[in-house]
């Protein structure tokens, strides 16, 4: 199977990034032929994904005029597509024509503030690229005469881009928020070059391990050259386990399917001292005192490969110890959720210490972009946790040798359910004169989606000491809650919790449910800056890897056997006791589950081909 990556872009078409069999292209505006000021807005649209009949298409709208408190986006096709669902847009077609109308929740776009939407489409023949846009009537990508400004410059409008801390963030940067300067408007990132967002620009790498596994499953070929990251789970994985890849051969490989333009490779840390102290299955091989081995086994060695010369040209993005921090405030002490374990690594100060310690070893290294693991909205949402969250954050990375410079971003999701967004209800609706906060299933949450949270907690980040060009990830590899059981509008309003069970397309039995969900899919694919504040979407955990074992099984990875990833067992106090939504016959966290990974491709929302 082959797909291709094309795009128009703001001002050369010619340089649309195309994504072979090895990975996953990111398109983004290149070099301002003209300044910002003389462009009245810019259109970026880049076919994703392209499988012969039909395609997935991203769409960016920079609008350099003055702000809008509504937007409409206009183009024609030169062949026979025909635009079959989308999002982030009420999106209309006569004939060749299309329309897109800001949703209800995106209409203010300031000026240089960007905007982005989706959509699936069919087609027969050609798929050309749109050659005109025009926004609210204004035709978009032409120079209109104005002056200022040189090439990329400080208004992000180069490859570069911004990293999402400002109005703009989406694909092709935008005019104000971020600081400019030395740490990224071009479209390099090797050679101790930063960028602001690893991913504009790019290509992503694709695990050749896991792409295997993918394509030997009947339709798996439809996925199998999608970019994944590379967990490095236990100390042995450095040097590959069982003859299986060492960590130099993943950066080897990376290089190969890097070429000549650049790559960005996604590295999961995920080793700490009594790992994962609230969950059974993904337990780790060192105790709660081992902080030196953390240190001396695991980081060290990461750290100096690494920083190997032959590895400048690629950018390293790391996902830094899943789950470690966001139990430490949720399940060290004081609530029904309390672990002894937890409340063990809270008090001996391990998990701070491994995390800033990780942090400033590998945020010495130029091309090394280390994203903090910052838990879902259904576990940090609520008021009681998102504050201390953002002050837990800042401590570790102010403390122990980190600073907030060896932070490029956060990470949410991270090998969790949540959806990126809730198409059909949102935290401000009200019921019967009952706000949706009162819904059991959103039990006050300030929150019912991924990405509302990750850029509110973005937003609290910064405001807490944080870089202002920090960038959000939503790892989306099992978010897609497609199939016969997604809902199609909103639910009933006959009470709260009817609306919001009808509405919400998180098909969970609970949003504490963590392990195998039963009826999840494939969510959005990889794609870089696709909102304001967000630098991609990303599967950060393989689909088709277990999170855990349905019932005890021996292994020589430390990992236990937890109840949630049990089908029978009725829950607990995380979980609201409430059934688990476990598929059976799953094997230990990690390995390969074919049902799963057939269930993913089944209820893939976008759908699969």
């Amino acid at each position: 199977m082959s797909r291709t990556t094309t795009s128009r872009t703001a001002f050369f078409a010619a340089l649309a990034v195309v994504a072979g069999a090895t990975g996953t292209a990111f398109a983004a505006a290149p070099g301002a032929a003209a300044s910002a000021e003389s462009v009245p807005c810019s259109v970026d649209y880049t076919v994703q994904n392209d499988w012969g009949s039909g395609f997935t298409a991203a769409v960016t709208v920079t609008n350099n005029g003055a702000a809008k408190s509504g937007w409409s986006v206009q183009w024609s096709y030169a062949g026979n597509q025909q635009i079959t669902n989308g999002w982030n847009a009420k999106i209309s077609q006569s004939g060749a024509d299309v329309t897109a109308d800001n949703e209800s929740y995106n209409g203010s776009l300031a000026s240089g503030g960007t905007v982005s939407f989706g959509f699936n489409g069919s087609y027969s023949g050609t798929n050309a690229v749109p050659a005109t846009f025009t926004l609210d009537g204004v035709t978009c990508n032409v120079d209109d005469g104005g002056t200022g400004g040189d090439t990329g410059g400080s208004t992000g409008g180069d490859t570069g881009g911004s990293t999402g801390g400002d109005t703009g963030g989406s694909t092709g940067g935008s005019t104000g928020g971020d600081t400019g300067g030395s740490t990224g408007g071009d479209n390099g990132g090797g050679n101790g070059s930063r960028v602001d967002n690893p991913y504009v620009g790019a290509k992503v790498y694709v695990n050749p391990e896991w792409s295997a596994n993918a394509a030997a499953e009947p339709g798996g070929s439809r996925i199998a050259d999608e970019p994944t990251a590379v967990w490095l789970d236990r100390i042995a994985a450095i040097q590959g386990v069982n003859g299986g890849m060492s960590l130099r051969d993943h950066l080897d490989e990376a290089l190969a399917q890097k070429g000549s333009g650049e790559l960005t490779i996604q590295l999961v840390i995920y080793d700490l001292p009594g790992r994962d102290c609230a969950a059974l299955a993904s337990n780790g091989e060192l105790g709660p005192d081992d902080l030196d081995r953390y240190k001396s086994e695991y980081i060290d060695p990461i750290a100096d490969i690494l920083s190997d010369p032959a590895y400048a040209g690629l950018r390293i993005a790391t996902v830094i110890e899943p789950d470690s921090l966001p139990n430490l405030v949720t399940n060290a002490g004081g609530t029904n959720t309390t672990t002894d374990n937890c409340v063990t690594m809270k008090s001996n100060g391990n998990y701070e210490k491994g995390v800033s310690y990780a942090l400033d070893k590998l945020g010495a290294i130029p091309n090394v972009y280390n994203y903090i693991d910052a838990g879902h909205h259904g576990w940090l949402g609520w008021d009681s946790n998102f504050d201390p969250s953002v002050q837990e954050f800042a401590k570790v990375a102010t403390t122990n040798g980190a600073s907030v410079d060896d932070v490029a971003g956060f990470i949410v999701n991270t090998a969790n359910y949540s959806p990126v967004k809730e198409p059909y209800f949102s935290i401000g609706d009200s019921v019967n004169g009952q706000t949706v906060r009162q819904s059991k299933w959103v039990d006050w949450n300030q929150y019912v989606d991924e990405q509302s949270f990750a850029q509110a907690l973005r937003s609290s980040l910064v405001s807490a000491g944080f870089n202002s060009g920090l960038g959000m990830l939503i790892d989306t590899s099992r978010d897609g809650w497609g199939g016969s059981a997604r809902p199609t509008g909103p639910g009933p309003t006959t009470s709260v919790d009817d609306y919001v069970d009808g509405s919400r397309i998180d098909r969970r039995i609970h949003a504490g449910n963590w392990c195998n969900q039963s009826g999840a899919g494939l969510g959005e694919r990889p794609t870089a800056a696709p909102a304001a504040g967000i630098d991609a979407y990303v599967w950060v955990k393989p689909p088709g890897e277990s999170d855990g074992s349905s019932s005890a099984i021996a292994n020589d990875e430390g990992k236990g056997f937890d109840r949630m990833c049990d089908p029978t067992y009725g829950g607990n106090s995380r979980n609201g006791n409430n059934p688990t939504g476990a598929l059976p016959d799953a094997p230990v966290a990690g390995h390969w589950f074919s049902a799963q990974f057939q269930q993913l491709m089944q209820n893939a929302y976008p759908p699969l081909p």
